[in-house]
Formats: C-alpha cells, sequence, structure tokens
C-alpha cells in the first residue's frame, strides 16, 4: 500500500507493555480459528473445546511483495495505526449509506497477552474485535505468522487484518452482530454469515483505498489469496485432513473471496447483506 503521505490515527492504544481489563466473550479471527485447529492437532482436544463460547472475527489479503515490520519496531505500529486512518476516512464518508453514522474503535497494540471487557485473551486467538468494549485488539507478531505459517505475505494482507476487524466495528455499530444469536456453526450460519460481511466490508474499503491512489499493483490478488487461505474448508484440511460443514464458523475460501470481491467491485456497503443472502 502506498501509506507515506497518510497521518497516523489517534485511536492506537499501545498496551504491549501491560494489561487491560474485563470479562465476557470475544469476537475470534479467523488466524484464531487457525491456531485452534493447530493445538487441537498437537494436543489432540477437540477444537470446540478449544473454542469454547467465542464468536469469530479476523484477518487478511495483502498488497507489496514483503510483509510489514515486525513486532517490537515503531514502524510496524506506524503501518497499522496508518491503516487504521484509512478505515476511519473510509467509513466517515460510507456508513451513512447504512444510515449510521461512523465513530472510530480503538485499537489496542499488545504483546502475548492482553484484558478487555470481553476476558482475557492470549495473543494464540489471533487479532479479535470485542464488541463489549468496542476495541480492536492485535498482537504485531500476527503478521509474521500471517505470511511465514498462513502463507499470505504482503503489507495488504496485513492491512486486511484490520479491515476485517473494523468491519466487525462497523457490524456493532448498525446492529448487524445482533442477528447472530446462537447460530455460531455450520455452512449457513449466522457466525458464517457475519465473517463474510466483515470480508465484504473489507472489500468495500479496499474498493476505497483503491479510488484514493492508496492500492499498489498486485494487492487484490494477493488479497484473494489470504481470504482463500483462511476459509474453514483449507484450514480443516490442513489441520485435520477433512472437512466438515458443520462446524463451519467463517466460510470456506471461495466464499470469502466472493464476497471480499462483491466489497471490492462494486465499493457499496449495502451489497455486503449476507444475512439476506439466500445463498453464501
Amino acid at each position: 500500500m502506498k501509506l507515506d503521505d497518510v497521518r497516523l490515527s489517534g485511536n492506537v492504544v499501545d498496551r504491549r507493555g501491560g494489561g487491560g481489563g474485563g470479562g465476557g466473550k470475544v469476537a475470534l479471527s479467523g488466524g484464531a480459528i487457525v491456531v485452534v485447529l493447530i493445538v487441537s492437532v498437537v494436543t489432540g482436544i477437540n477444537p470446540l473445546t478449544l473454542l469454547g463460547g467465542l464468536q469469530g472475527s479476523e484477518s487478511a489479503p495483502s498488497a507489496a511483495n514483503a510483509p510489514p515490520p515486525a513486532e517490537g519496531t515503531d514502524r510496524a505500529a506506524d503501518f497499522v495505526g496508518k491503516v487504521l486512518t484509512t478505515t476511519e476516512d473510509a467509513w466517515t464518508e460510507l456508513a451513512p449509506q447504512l444510515s449510521v453514522n461512523y465513530r472510530a474503535p480503538k485499537l489496542v497494540l499488545f504483546r502475548d497477552a492482553v484484558s478487555s471487557a470481553c476476558g482475557q485473551q492470549s495473543s494464540a486467538v489471533g487479532p479479535f474485535y470485542c464488541p463489549a468494549d468496542e476495541q480492536a485488539y492485535l498482537d504485531l507478531t500476527f503478521f509474521d505468522d500471517l505470511s511465514a505459517r498462513f502463507g499470505a505475505p504482503g503489507d495488504f494482507a496485513a492491512a486486511y487484518v484490520v479491515a476485517h476487524e473494523i468491519g466487525h466495528h462497523l457490524q456493532k455499530i448498525t446492529g448487524s452482530d445482533r442477528k447472530v444469536g446462537n447460530d455460531r456453526e455450520g455452512a449457513e450460519s449466522g457466525a458464517v454469515r457475519l465473517e463474510l460481511q466483515a470480508d465484504c466490508y473489507a472489500g468495500v474499503w479496499a474498493h476505497w483505498a483503491q479510488k484514493k491512489g492508496l492500492l499498489e499493483a498486485g494487492d487484490a490478488e494477493e488479497a484473494l489469496k489470504a481470504a482463500n487461505q483462511i476459509g474453514d474448508d483449507t484450514l480443516q484440511k490442513r489441520g485435520r485432513g477433512k472437512v466438515t460443514p458443520d462446524s463451519f464458523t467463517h466460510g470456506t475460501s471461495a466464499q470469502r473471496q466472493r464476497w471480499f470481491t462483491t466489497g471490492l467491485s462494486s465499493g457499496d456497503p449495502k451489497r455486503c447483506d449476507t444475512f439476506a443472502a439466500a445463498s453464501l
């Protein structure tokens, strides 16, 4: 991405040196699902037990040939701060199309573990959004895993991580997050529809960024590759060797690519109503 001229957001909270507080449930990222599957394979623990009552959030597409700097550098934090600015500008402009005014969330950087209004979480859960405190949480080391372990390199992949989580914040503002209810697993479940809508909103953000001249050649392709790498079917094949649609929480690779593309090609957030879609 071309972020040299983008200002740093004032909504980044750097807690890499300490903790926070709260309790409740959290929206897990697609990266979190990957980690849970890997732990399940290694330990033999049922992945549903590991997931518990948590709800998913997630990860992302790419753009530059190299990933953003690793955790621990100011450049990595600056990168996130600039991407967050683009989401703030984009949704301030676009959210009225959904009959809401946008209020920007905080994005908390942490290391190893963090407390939120959704409870104490370790970096193993991946990036997540907590609707209870309307904050997104990110351990910057996830970017390294995204590239090396999950095969989704590039700065736009990392930017998509942020954009997807902010998509969950938009769902909190519009109220679409309340449509999930207890329907949290299955190929057509509310949880899957929630995640695919966040993918679509990330695509709408990418469309906006493209119009502003912030995207580089290959960014969209890297985004689609990343969406492919984090589909439920792909993750299950990698972790279990078989696919069980009844346990889907985020959608297949094809579905994630489709809904990101819907947002990217249209730039219209109203096209992201996955809850009204007859099929995903």
